[in-house]
């Protein structure tokens, strides 16, 4: 399996397809990521306007395999507990629903 990543970032890139509609964050190979990435990159294109300008996701995101992502390029993040004030460390990849240092969390 294989993840499309923010290099800035870090973060898992989502690749949303609307007919049928469609989110995909891992993919089976290396193939069908770059294919998704280039994807992403003429959809950028096309939306901006840009031919030949070095920008966009083909040049912004990476790809890597999933224990590799997970094991070496992911970031922990600081954050706050919102309920006893401690500071404690969670991947930037968490939603904001399963993190403790959200309301959403504590309003379950």
């Amino acid at each position: 399996m294989y993840v499309i990543y923010d290099q800035a970032t870090t973060e898992i890139i989502e690749n949303v397809r609307y007919r049928p509609y469609r989110v995909t964050s891992h993919y089976k190979t290396m193939p069908a990521a770059l294919a998704a990435r280039t994807r992403m990159q003429r959809r950028y294109e096309d939306e901006n306007g840009l031919r030949s300008a070095d920008t966009g996701p083909l040049f912004d995101y990476g790809i890597a395999e999933v224990n590799h992502y997970h094991k070496r390029i992911e970031r922990q993040v600081k954050r706050v507990n919102l309920m006893s004030g401690e500071e404690y460390y969670e991947s930037v990849n968490t939603p904001n629903y399963c993190s403790p240092s959200s309301e959403a969390y504590w309003s379950m």
